[in-house]
């Protein structure tokens, strides 16, 4: 998504005001959205804005467990099972039905200056939108439809988010006037079908205006493919049952979910994407490919490794967070067990026991991607200044019960560690802080796994079976038995082997709370008004009364204040690009047995006040209420229901109909 010009957008600016009449290109843009004629005259500062939106859309996209557009936290990731510590959301002594302590999202009144909100996201597109064919006609027709394209794309996706956020909001298609007199502009929350179709709408005209592809020079712009998949996943959202009361009922929204993605799926192979690679190691290797074009990327996030602030450069935060001190990193992400536990066996088949699966040796006969999404000790995991590496993470105790930890690695809470996207000739100097690897926002997999799941829905388990066929097959996992899945007896068995699929597919990128959201997952239980009772229909557990487990990978007997295991372990190292990986997992599984256990943590991963919680997500945080700032600054804005309002009244905004 962001483009090269975020990191050099200071030369931007630079040929703007070459070109410009004023002394300072940042006072066209004030007061927002006002712009004198003469703005749209120039091909130069119409690229700027336009290049501009994309640093206030994405410049806080630095990791790729964050999510929703100009905020980008990891706070969605920790809702799931990829990453422990309890929330606000999953506390269980905590109920939040107040506006005090809804998502402030929506943004505030605009003021005299600018601020980055979703509103003003919104604006300034439109504004773009409105003015560009009149005040900028004489600029190239070409470039005003790409620079419209763009924007009804943007549009599009912060709507989208908006959506997921608070179901129905006010759709603001013009540059309005801040007025307290003028009715029109009080605009009420639309219904949720009505936000998708103005979406939709969005989306189509920017693939009308978009190119199948840009050149190099104009790599991570948004395409016509992209579009038309971000389509396909929009009406995948909304034919789920969080927003689609009938899904279980009706194929209506499924079946243009289906026709959405696989108009999605032929442009983009025309015009040249696809999976990339045929293996597990360009499976690993496509997550590096730096500032070029990745025929898996749909849309990315490119990023750069310079560290001047007025370059206005953006660096990938990820691999700084997850690297161990030992590796020079600033703790590592500590995989719960559940994590650990759910990747497939080699053949495809779940991880039982009955299957063969041992929770302790747990890396013996896996997936493929676990040896490429975890790290674990005695794996290789090298860096530019230690290419063979090999990570070791565990702790003994003396014989009054003191523990100790091996190289620095005192944060550990779990045996495996998160790896995945991880560039292996990153630097350690200044703890990885400046990354350069880019971030897939969407990938080509989740296309097809959109694909499948719409099948899924349709009951069509065999062309189900065919789309996650063609996930597998590219990671080496055997044909045999459908790579493993086995028969799918019927739709929801299919549903959730693909959203079994997508959690291993899209672990750690910032996917997995969306279709734990959009599936209502947690419970059974639903909001007064709204279906639920998906989590029983797709055969699965809820995620309410489950924790994040971690453990201390612990050496077997006491010991003195000596790594007892430096010079045992100096011999043992297990490489995933090894002619004998198997031979070497073989030799660290006895090497295990013979040195370690397994040890409840001191403090439990999920845990209030130290003391160990369960899971508990209430149905009223499906879909946030309003807060007390948007209810204030818009008094005639209905409260969703299972939220208060400001005055304490029951919110009746229902986001199913």
């Amino acid at each position: 998504m962001k483009t090269k010009f975020n990191i050099y957008i200071t030369l931007a600016f630079v040929l703007v005001l070459g070109v410009s009449c004023s002394d300072n290109f940042l006072e066209d843009v004030k007061p927002i959205g006002q712009y004198d004629d003469s703005f749209y005259q120039s091909q130069e500062r119409v690229q700027a804005y336009v290049d501009n939106q994309y640093f206030e859309f994405f410049a806080s996209f630095k990791s790729p467990t964050s999510s929703v557009i100009g905020v980008y936290t990891d706070a969605n990731t920790k809702l799931t099972e990829e990453i422990g510590g309890v929330q606000d959301y999953t506390n269980p002594s905590k109920t939040l039905n107040t506006p005090d302590v809804a998502k402030d999202y929506f943004g505030a009144k605009i003021g005299a200056g600018i601020v980055n909100n979703a509103y003003t996201r919104i604006r300034e597109c439109n504004n773009l939108l409105e003015d560009i064919d009149v005040k900028g006609a004489a600029l190239d027709k070409t470039f005003r439809d790409q620079a419209k394209g763009q924007m009804y794309y943007m549009r599009a996706i912060q709507y989208f988010d908006l959506m997921r956020t608070y179901g129905g909001v006010p759709i603001v298609t013009t540059v309005q006037n801040p007025s307290v007199d003028d009715e029109s502009i009080k605009l009420p929350r639309a219904k949720v079908s009505e936000v998708v179709a103005q979406i939709i709408k969005d989306l189509d005209m920017a693939a009308s205006l978009l190119p199948g592809d840009w050149n190099s020079a104009n790599y991570g712009r948004f395409t016509k493919g992209a579009a038309l998949a971000q389509k396909s996943r929009v009406l995948l959202t909304y034919a789920s049952p969080l927003f689609n009361k009938n899904w279980d009922g009706s194929n209506e929204r499924w079946q243009a979910a289906l026709d959405a993605g696989l108009a999605a799926e032929n442009q983009l192979t025309q015009n040249g994407y696809g999976l990339y690679g045929g293996n597990i190691k360009d499976w690993e290797a496509m997550f590096l490919i730096d500032n070029l074009k990745c025929r898996e990327a749909i849309t990315v996030q490119l990023l750069g490794n310079a560290n001047a602030d007025i370059t206005f450069n953006v660096n990938n935060n990820w691999e700084k967070s997850i690297r161990l001190p030992s590796q020079g990193g600033t703790g590592g992400v500590s995989a719960p067990k559940e994590m650990i536990d759910l990747f497939p066996l080699a053949d495809g088949k779940r991880p039982t026991a009955a299957n063969g699966y041992n929770d302790f040796t747990f890396f013996l006969n896996r997936d493929p991607r676990f040896y490429r999404t975890f790290a674990f000790s005695g794996e290789k995991w090298g860096y530019k200044e230690n290419a063979n590496a090999v990570l070791w993470s565990y702790r003994w105790l003396d014989n009054t019960g003191k523990a100790y930890f091996n190289d620095l690695n005192t944060t550990s809470t779990s045996p495996a560690f998160v790896r995945k996207m991880t560039n292996t000739t990153a630097t350690n100097t200044v703890n990885y802080a400046y990354s350069p690897t880019d971030i897939m926002e969407y990938r080509y997999a989740e296309l097809l796994l959109n694909i499948a799941e719409c099948y899924a829905a349709l009951g069509q388990t065999g062309n189900t079976l065919a789309y996650l066929g063609k996930i597998r097959a590219r990671v080496g996992i055997p044909s045999a038995n459908n790579y493993g899945i086995g028969t799918l007896g019927d739709k929801y068995a299919a549903i959730e082997a693909v959203l079994y699929e997508r959690r291993v597919e899209l672990a750690y990128e910032g996917k997995r709370f969306w279709d734990v959201q959009r599936w209502m997952l947690y419970d059974n239980e639903g909001l007064p008004g709204v279906n639920a009772g998906t989590v029983s229909k797709l055969g699965l557990a809820p995620i309410n009364g489950t924790q994040r487990t971690g453990n201390y990978l612990q050496f077997k007997t006491t010991a003195t204040s000596a790594d007892p295991l430096a010079t045992l372990r100096a011999s043992i190292v297990v490489d995933p690009d090894a002619a004998n990986f198997q031979t070497q997992l073989t030799t660290l599984a006895t090497f295990y047995n013979n040195n370690f256990v397994r040890a409840n943590l001191v403090t439990p991963m999920d845990n209030v006040s130290g003391a160990a919680v369960k899971i508990k997500f209430n149905p009223n945080y499906y879909i946030s209420g309003l807060n007390t700032t948007a209810l204030t600054s818009n008094p005639w804005l209905l409260q969703t229901i299972g939220w208060s309002d400001t005055t304490g009244g029951i919110g009746t905004f229902n986001y199913q109909e």
